[in-house]
């Protein structure tokens, strides 16, 4: 059996992300793939009541990715392939 991957086993995911993750109700690799960034970037804003830097939201992006997908390729596992997918759609 597998041991079951926790939010800090993710890559580019840190204990303040873990602190965040956990303020939004999120306690589980399995409990993001049903989520989505932009969902909890803007909820995270309401809790703190500002903005956040919008890296923020790549790394709730990377972690959901590895969340739905174990093997993903490290590049993807980085934050800063998803602040370029994410500025290139702006």
């Amino acid at each position: 059996m597998k041991p079951t991957r926790k939010l800090s086993d993710l890559v580019s995911v840190g204990p303040k992300t873990v602190e965040d993750f956990h303020l939004l109700g999120i306690t589980t690799v399995a409990q993001l793939k049903t989520q989505t960034a932009d969902r909890l970037y803007e909820r995270l804003c309401q809790k703190k009541h500002q903005r956040i830097d919008p890296c923020q939201h790549d790394v709730f992006r990377c972690s959901i990715e590895q969340a739905k997908h174990p093997n993903l390729p490290l590049e993807k596992c980085q934050w800063w392939y998803w602040s370029k997918v994410r500025k290139e759609k702006m």
